[in-house]
């Protein structure tokens, strides 16, 4: 796959022409929202695509409209910035629509903003061309209008051999180093985007004191201290009787960023008391069993006193006792008070994912937990601990063989795991802990 200069292309249009359907159909899979109502896509939305074995990044962006609304300065905003990126621009109509006075606004617009670029019309929604009332097309000042259907894949393939045309070609670039992901999660409006932008160091996200504001998951790629990082911003998550169709879609999405990520940013908002939203919020982050750090964000409003930090944390423990390995940072994304503080926790984190432990060390810690607080009865027996291994796991993961997992009490179960986090450093990552019967040894086990 060929790496070129400047290799960004960006969709951009009135509401409901098409766009966010467009972007799937180029990329291969469903990543915009797609819905009939206008103005669903707000932020700018990142994915790399292909075609004809040559790679670039595509941008989807949010209807542009000479109407009055909620978003319309800060959607307009994030398509400049979107235009600003690119080198070659997909104008979308709809052939179903005709020309409006909308999509003339978009055509000054873009005659304003990208004087540079290359700008392909494309007109979207052509299943049954009509040549007609083609000069209207024309009009826009764009050249040839392209005829696709995003919707069947008619017409795209000519569309994207002229967008390629416009690459810069540039040396490839070997990427020696994966980049660690993670999400930011939240209930809404706790100032999850407004912490995107805080550590992009620019307006990646549309931000607002309206909640749900953000609806999709947006991935964006960058750089902190020489290291590579892909964040996702996702939308905020309400209670299940309160979400409508298209929220459905962003807790969907949520769930899925949570999935493909190495490490979860809960962010609480301490000018506020912390509520069962946010309890469950968190119980999607443990259920994940990856590396969680708790931002306890806005800092900055509230009441300072010498115990202040003392009560909030005292808070956070009581509410998320599943979390007791999490760190917890305080901090302000609107005046970037503590940000880089979380980067130290996740390099310190990405240390302790790595922990490996001789097994020899690990059953004498174990032999030595079981002569200090032997296992006491339970379920009409006494638990035996034979052997202990660790096996590969995105955090820590432990095998205990033992006589019977049944007589194996959830008290002596925290109290052995405490033992091991305690005897080997691990203070800010989860671990798993299964305890198999030694009459059935995993296949894969590994003695050193």
């Amino acid at each position: 796959m060929e790496n070129y200069q400047n290799a960004v292309v960006s969709i951009v249009g009135k509401p409901n022409v098409g766009k966010s359907t467009l972007f799937n159909r180029i990329i291969g899979r469903k990543k915009s929202i797609v819905d009939d109502s206008a103005g669903v896509t707000r932020d700018r939305i990142y994915a790399e695509a292909h075609w004809l074995n040559q790679k670039f990044r595509l941008i989807d962006t949010g209807g542009l409209t000479n109407e009055n609304f909620s978003f319309k300065d800060n959607i307009k905003q994030q398509v400049e910035l979107a235009i600003k990126e690119s080198n070659v621009i997909l104008f979308v109509v709809s052939n179903k629509d005709g020309v409006s006075a909308d999509d003339y606004y978009v055509s000054k617009l873009l005659k304003k903003l990208a004087k540079d670029k290359k700008v392909i019309l494309v007109v979207n929604k052509s299943e049954n061309k009509n040549f007609d009332n083609e000069k209207q097309y024309f009009s826009l000042g764009f050249g040839n209008p392209n005829y696709v259907s995003a919707e069947h894949s008619n017409g795209i393939g000519i569309m994207l051999d002229e967008t390629i045309k416009n690459f810069e070609r540039k040396q490839n670039i070997e990427n020696d180093e994966s980049s660690f992901s993670f999400c930011i999660i939240g209930r809404t409006n706790v100032g999850k985007s407004t912490l995107v932008n805080a550590i992009l160091n620019e307006d990646r996200m549309i931000t607002s004191p309206i909640q749900h504001t953000t609806r999709d998951a947006i991935d964006v790629d960058f750089s902190f201290n020489n290291k590579k990082y892909t964040i996702v911003d996702t939308a905020g998550i309400r209670r299940k009787g309160k979400i409508d169709g298209i929220e459905k879609f962003a807790v969907m999405r949520t769930e899925g960023a949570i999935a493909h990520s190495k490490l979860i940013i809960l962010v609480l908002d301490c000018s506020e008391e912390f509520n069962e939203q946010d309890e469950v919020i968190g119980g999607l982050a443990y259920d994940a069993h990856i590396p969680v750090i708790i931002c306890v964000n806005k800092y900055d409003k509230i009441q300072k006193h010498n115990n202040s930090i003392k009560e909030i944390e005292a808070k956070i423990r009581f509410k998320f006792k599943f979390l007791s390995f999490a760190p917890i940072v305080y901090i302000s994304a609107l005046t970037k008070y503590k940000i880089e503080k979380i980067f130290s926790l996740i390099e310190l984190i990405r240390e302790q994912t790595k922990i490996k432990i001789n097994t020899t060390m690990l059953n004498r810690v174990l032999n030595q937990a079981v002569i200090n607080n032997p296992p006491g009865v339970f379920k009409g027996g006494r638990l035996n601990l034979s052997y202990m291994t660790q096996v590969e796991g995105q955090i820590p993961t432990f095998v205990i063989f033992t006589n019977d997992p049944k007589h194996l009490h959830f008290t002596y179960e925290r109290y052995i795991e405490n033992k091991i986090r305690e005897s080997f450093g691990i203070t800010v990552v989860p671990t798993l802990f299964y305890y198999k019967d030694k009459n059935s040894r995993i296949r894969n086990e590994t003695k050193e």
